[in-house]
Formats: C-alpha cells, structure tokens, sequence
C-alpha cells in the first residue's frame, strides 16, 4: 500500500476508535445530570447513588474520548498537509472554537462537579454538570460544522494568488444545510446510545440484586435507561429520514451507493439484500420493498432516484467547471479517475448502522416492559441483552460514520478536492506505516485499560449512602479530595 491508502487507514483507525466514546460521552451526561437533579429534588437517596456510580463511568469515557480526540488534529497536518492548506482557513475555524470554547468549558464544570461535593451549594453544583453536558453538545456542533463543509462546501471563496481557499461566511458554515440534519441525528443517536449503557448496566445489576435492598433503586435506572433509548431511538428515525433526503440532494451518488442502485428508477425499491457482479458494475439478485427508496430519498414513493452509471458519467463533467468556476489548479483537484464509491462497502455499512439501532430499540422496548415488574428478569437470553444492549448503538453509529466517509469518497471535500489530492507529498508510506503501528498499540493499551476500568467499577456496584457535607460547614483550608 502506498502513502495515500495507509494515511486513509490510520486516519479511520484513529477516527473509529476516538467515536466510541464519544456518544456515550454525550449521552450519559445528561443521564447523570438528570439524576443529580432527581436528587437534588427529592433528596431520595437512590438518585444520589445512581449519579455517583454512572458518574464514574461517564468519567472514564469522557478522559479516553480526550486522550484518543487529541490525534484526530495532529493528522491534517502530518498526513494530510495539502488538505490543511487547502482548505485549513475554513475546516479549521470551527475546531478552534470547539477547542476554546467548548471543550474548557465541559472540562473545567466537569471538574467543578467532581471536586464540588459538600462544597458547592446543592442547586449551583447540580448546574455544573449541566454545563458539562451543554459543554459536550456544542462540542459536537462545531466538529460537525467542520464535517458538513467537507460533505457540502459553503461560505468560501477561492483565493487565486494562494492558490487557497478562503472564509466568506462562517455563519453559512456553521448553518450548513447538511450540518442542520447532521447534528440532531448525531445527537439523538448519542442519547439513545447513553441510555442503552445505562440501561445494560443497570439491567445486569438489577438482575445480580434481585430480591435485595438496592433491586428498587436498579430498576429505576433500568426504566429510565430504557425510556431514554426508545424514545432517542424514534427520534434517530425520524432526523435519519431528513438527513438521507439533505444527503440526496447534495450527494445523490451516496445515496445511489448505499442502495447499489446502478441505473435510475422511477419508485425505485429498497433492497433488503443484494448481490452484485464481481466488478461492482451491476446488479445480480436483490429482494427489494417497491418504492421505499424514493420515499428515503425524496419523500415521494414515485420519485425518481438516480443511478451510479448516471451519476459516475454527469461527475466526469464536473472539472471542466470547477474550472470555469475557480481554475485549472483546482480543476486538478477536482479530477479522479472513477467517481463512484465502494459499493459493497457503502451498501453494507448503510444496512448494519440500521439493523443494529433496530435490534438495540427493541432491547429498549423489552426492557422497559420488563421494568414494570417488580421481579428482575433472568435467564442467558436477558443476560444477553444486557451485555450487548450498550455495545449495539456504538456499533451502529460507528457504521454510519464509515458510510458517510466512504459515501463521499472519491471526495475528501465534496465536488471540490479528492482524496488523493489532499494526502501530504513529502510523507513517506514506511512513516504513515510506522505512526499507524504506534497509535494502534497505544490504543489497544488504551482499549484494555478503558475496559478493565469500566468492568471493575460496574462490578462494584453503586456505592452505599453518604449524603454530601454541608458547604457552609465545609473548612476552607481542607484541601479537595477526589469524591470518588
């Protein structure tokens, strides 16, 4: 393999890994400031135990997905420097403002909440970890600013003495129709993601403590976990089907390609399988629901879709005017031999982000039913539930992260620059090679310790009852200690 295709290797390595955590980031902290709010409320003590004991959880995701996010930046600039330069004033903007902006102020609340037991006043500490969980979703507005700019470029303009393109408009970046449909299904994914790990967590221990003291206070966080991931779950479907009819109007090849549609159709079908040729070119067998694809796509069960021959002919026309528009040197960025995305690759990923958040929706479903009762399920079925209830979203949003970067491809920035263009000249494939080894093994080191921490911590359970200190008696000069 050569430069380009390690640097793409290491960069979706890296990139998928750093996700995991990120929803369940975003997801549990505002499961977490529900329940320091419950108890602030109620003074009922389970709300307390329940914050504290998902709290440590959230903190062990919240310090992995830091660590693991800080690499992300370093590749535009060690893998992909001709991209950075390209387009860094406008891609860059809002990463420095989920830097400065968003990432201290999640991080420094966060800190305040965790140090802030007995100190604070009960309402202004309960507001900390508000403010960390607003923190984390502006967090995720900004990057996915930055993401829909290379999925719909706006707001620029070319700079032909530099050879560079250039902020026009960053209020058009940041209200990027793609960014408009992106954001809330990211985010609602994330919160039905938190609420599936807290729902597993809290069904597995529910049922390890049936019949004890604390089986009341688990089965509390099983409803909640569970209300969290179905109602999150109709809201990924409904914000999925906004988002599919935006990616069809900026990327209809995308959209040709996670359905391998090869030729155009007028009610076009929605296949539940399919096979295709060897070489890709062409349609072999499928089992399709008539007329399904138009409507995911358009809103019309009739509408036409376009195909991927179509649509590879009309993007071999699209240099001569990106030339017209901007100039040859741009118009060389803009020239690949082959505009088509991998099919198999797009059509797969497409299905499995999906069948994967149905099967973790119906887990919620049975759950929640099951939390009506006061007696813990059991059995290996429900133990199976529990323990892959967490893990389904993450793998289904990490899916929709490979169809949407594979989707684009040829594209690094959609209809402008490719793939190719953008990798850095003067890195060597034996150095991507060498820094891709690295970060995979500190990331297996990373994985092991993320999941030895997580495991201990589920195993200990929550934590019997301490009320936290009067602040007004609390002594200055006693130093902070961590509360957990």
């Amino acid at each position: 393999m050569d430069a380009l295709d390690l640097a793409r290797w290491q960069f979706a390595i890296t990139t998928v890994y750093h996700f995991l955590f990120v929803p369940i980031t975003i997801g549990m902290s505002l499961i977490v400031a529900i329940f320091h709010t419950a108890w602030v409320r109620t003074h009922n003590e389970q709300w307390l135990r329940l914050t504290k004991f998902f709290g440590k959880l959230f903190m062990i995701n919240f310090a992995l997905g830091l660590v693991t996010g800080i690499v992300q930046e370093f590749q535009f600039g060690m893998n992909w420097s001709d991209y950075s330069r390209f387009v860094g004033d406008i891609f860059g903007a809002p990463l420095a403002f989920e830097a400065l902006l968003s990432f201290f102020l999640e991080s420094t609340f966060l800190g305040v909440w965790i140090f802030g037991w007995g100190r604070l006043p009960e309402k202004l500490h309960a507001a900390t970890i508000w403010l960390t969980h607003i923190g984390t979703v502006i967090s995720a507005y900004f990057i996915l600013a930055a993401n829909s700019f290379m999925q719909n470029p706006v707001g620029f303009t070319f700079n032909p003495e530099t050879g560079r393109a250039e902020m026009a408009d960053f209020l058009a970046v940041l209200t990027n129709k793609v960014q408009l449909v992106t954001f809330p299904h990211v985010i609602t994914s994330s919160y039905m993601t938190g609420g599936a790990v807290v729902l597993g967590v809290a069904l597995w221990m529910w049922m390890k403590h049936d019949g004890t003291a604390d089986a009341p206070m688990y089965r509390s966080a099983v409803k909640v976990g569970s209300v969290f991931t179905v109602i999150a779950s109709l809201l990924v479907i409904i914000t999925g089907d906004l988002q599919g009819k935006i990616m069809t109007e900026v990327q209809p090849m995308k959209m040709a390609a996670a359905e391998a549609l090869y030729t155009s159709e007028d009610n076009a079908g929605f296949s539940i399988f399919t096979i295709g040729s060897l070489d890709g070119s062409k349609e072999v067998f499928s089992i399709k629901v008539p007329g399904l694809l138009s409507f995911l796509a358009t809103g019309d069960f009739g509408a036409k879709v376009e195909g991927i021959k179509e649509l590879e002919a009309k993007a071999k026309e699209l240099p001569a005017k990106v030339e017209a528009q901007y100039g040859p040197e741009v118009a060389k960025l803009a020239t690949a031999d082959s505009y088509t995305p991998n099919i198999p690759m797009s059509y797969w990923s497409f299905r499995l982000m999906m069948g994967l958040g149905f099967l973790a929706t119906l887990f919620g479903i049975m759950s929640w039913m099951a939390a009506r009762k006061e007696k813990a399920p059991s059995g290996r079925l429900w133990r199976q539930i529990a323990i892959w209830t967490p893990l389904l979203p993450v793998i289904a949003i990490s899916f929709g992260w490979i169809f949407t970067e594979i989707g684009r491809q040829p594209w690094i920035v959609n209809g402008l620059m490719t793939t190719a263009t953008g990798v850095s000249p003067s890195v060597s494939a034996g150095e991507v090679l060498f820094s891709m080894i690295v970060y995979t093994l500190v990331y297996a080191v990373l994985a092991f310790i993320e999941v030895k921490l997580f495991l201990a911590y589920v195993r200990r359970g929550a934590e019997p009852f301490e009320a936290p200190g009067d602040p007004t008696d609390a002594n200055e000069d006693r130093p902070l200690q961590f509360a957990y």
